[in-house]
C-alpha cells in the first residue's frame, strides 16, 4: 500500500509523510477495502488538487461571481466590488449558516473550507473539533487544518465516517458519493478518471 501511494504522489513534496499518515489512519475509519481506499483517495484527490490545495480559492472574478453565486451577487456592480476578495466573498455567501454569523463577524472566512475534503463552517469544526480533540480547539485555531496535513486529511476522514461514505464505497457507488461531498456532480468525470487510476494500482 505504501508503495501505491507514493507512486500516486511521486511529484508530491509530502508523498512520504502523506503515505505514512493515510496507512496510520485508514485503520481507524475502517477503509481497508480495495473500494473504500480508492473512492476516499479519488474524491479527497479531486477535492483538494492531490492534497496540494488544502483551503477552498474564492479569488473570483465578477464574471464568475454572477455565474457561481447569483443569489449572493445580483448585478456586475455589486459583483466587482467584492472581485477578487476571497476574505470578502467568503463573509457574504457562508454567512447566517452553517453556524456562522452574520456578515460583519468575520465567521464566514475564518470557517471557510479547508482539509482534503473542505470542513466548512463553524459548526462543522466544533463537531469535528468535540468529536477528536473532546474540546473547541479547533475554534479558536481553525487555519491550522490547512497548516497541518495530518489534521487536513483527519478532517477528511471524519467527514467520511460521519456521512456512512464506506456503505457507498462497498457498492462502488462514485454518484452519490459525489452528490454527499459536494452537493451535486461538480467534476464527476475527474472523479471517475482518479478512482479508475487508484483502482488500477491497487
Amino acid at each position: 500500500m505504501h508503495n501505491i501511494i507514493t507512486e500516486y504522489f511521486k511529484k508530491h513534496p509530502k508523498k512520504e509523510e502523506i503515505a505514512n499518515i493515510l496507512l496510520e489512519l485508514f485503520p481507524i475509519y475502517n477503509i481497508t477495502t480495495k473500494n473504500r481506499i480508492c473512492h476516499f483517495l479519488s474524491q479527497s484527490c479531486h477535492e483538494s488538487a492531490d492534497f496540494s490545495i488544502l483551503q477552498e480559492n474564492l479569488n473570483y472574478s465578477a464574471e464568475s461571481l454572477l455565474k457561481v453565486f447569483p443569489k449572493y451577487f445580483k448585478d456586475i456592480n455589486i459583483a466587482k466590488e467584492y472581485e477578487r476578495k476571497p476574505e470578502k466573498i467568503a463573509n457574504v455567501i457562508y454567512a447566517n449558516r452553517m453556524g456562522n454569523g452574520d456578515q460583519k463577524s468575520g465567521d464566514g472566512f475564518k470557517f471557510i473550507g479547508r482539509g482534503v475534503i473542505q470542513l466548512t463552517g463553524k459548526n462543522n469544526y466544533k463537531l469535528f473539533s468535540e468529536s477528536i480533540y473532546k474540546n473547541d480547539f479547533l475554534l479558536h485555531n481553525p487555519t491550522i487544518v490547512a497548516k497541518d496535513l495530518k489534521i487536513a486529511i483527519l478532517t477528511g476522514l471524519w467527514f467520511w465516517d460521519v456521512n456512512k461514505l464506506n456503505i457507498l464505497a462497498d457498492t462502488d457507488n462514485l454518484l452519490l458519493i459525489t452528490k454527499k461531498i459536494n452537493g451535486g456532480t461538480h467534476g464527476i468525470e475527474d472523479r471517475k478518471s482518479k478512482l479508475i487510476k487508484f483502482q488500477n494500482l491497487i
